[in-house]
């Protein structure tokens, strides 16, 4: 292997750390992070082979978390059982729609979700506080009725296909903003969701020629001990202090992102 190769291999598992303990604690995949890492470091041809590498990180993301958060029995099953079919359908969705647009399109939708993202996480508020609960989506237990879990799943896995996300932004904000799922439930929940998903979707892109593997291991090791510590940190923080840290991330790679894909279809 070529000195850079080694260089680049080492920067990315490291990076990977990071962004593992961040996303394992807000209850992400990483590829609001992974994508545009990938794509800003010119490690891959466009922003599908970007998406289709992350994914692939993000399978171990998910199994990392899951295996710290059962140990703190933080995981909703029920809830996930009503979210997983229909995101697994919605990540072969997803996946196979990034064939139909372009690259700079990809970015700038790409970027535009994360704008919602970062408003949520800069408000610094708990997602209670906002007043948005949506109890008619639950049944008499508490749990999502068919047709709601179906429908969040079905969005998660559509947005963990199509933007190389593990579909954390969609499931969190709809359980906890929306449902009314306590925060670390919903963090925890998440995580173990998008595994399956995440994997459906890496799958689709591997057989689309969207994956790199030299790129996907070091992510994928990187974010499997990232994701340890983001578990067992996530009651150590303060959550207004993360969100909003969050908040500024997220919105300086959304304004990236648009900006590079606005770049292309001009030029």
């Amino acid at each position: 292997m070529r000195c850079d190769h080694v260089l680049i291999a080492v920067i990315l598992f490291f990076a990977a750390i990071a962004i593992g303990w961040v996303a394992s604690m807000v209850g992400v995949g990483g590829g609001i992070f992974m994508v545009p890492l990938l794509v800003f470091l010119n490690l891959v041809g466009s922003t599908q082979e970007a998406v289709g590498t992350s994914l692939a990180a993000i399978v171990f993301n998910s199994i990392s978390s899951t295996i710290a958060y059962s140990r703190q029995k933080k995981i909703d099953y029920k809830f996930a059982l009503a979210l997983l079919p229909a995101a697994l359908v919605g990540a072969w969705l997803g996946a196979f729609l990034t064939e139909f647009i372009s690259s700079e399109e990809l970015a700038i939708a790409f970027g535009v979700l994360l704008l919602y993202v970062s408003g949520l996480m800069l408000a610094g508020k708990e997602p209670k506080e906002l007043g948005l609960l949506l109890r008619r989506g639950l049944d008499p237990h508490g749990n999502p009725t068919p047709l709601l879990g179906a429908l969040v799943g079905l969005v998660a896995g559509v947005a963990a296909g199509f933007f190389g996300i593990g579909g954390g932004i969609v499931m969190v904000p709809a359980m906890n903003i929306f449902l009314g799922v306590e925060i670390v439930s919903a963090v925890a929940t998440s995580l173990f969701v998008m595994g399956p998903s995440s994997l459906i979707a890496a799958i689709t892109h591997f057989f689309q020629g969207n994956l790199h593997i030299d790129l996907a291991i070091p992510l994928a090791l990187g974010i499997i001990i990232g994701a340890q510590l983001g578990a067992w940190s996530t009651a150590k923080v303060s959550k207004v202090f993360l969100r909003r840290l969050f908040g500024v991330v997220l919105l300086y790679s959304a304004i990236n992102m648009i900006w590079k894909g606005a770049q292309g279809l001009i030029s």
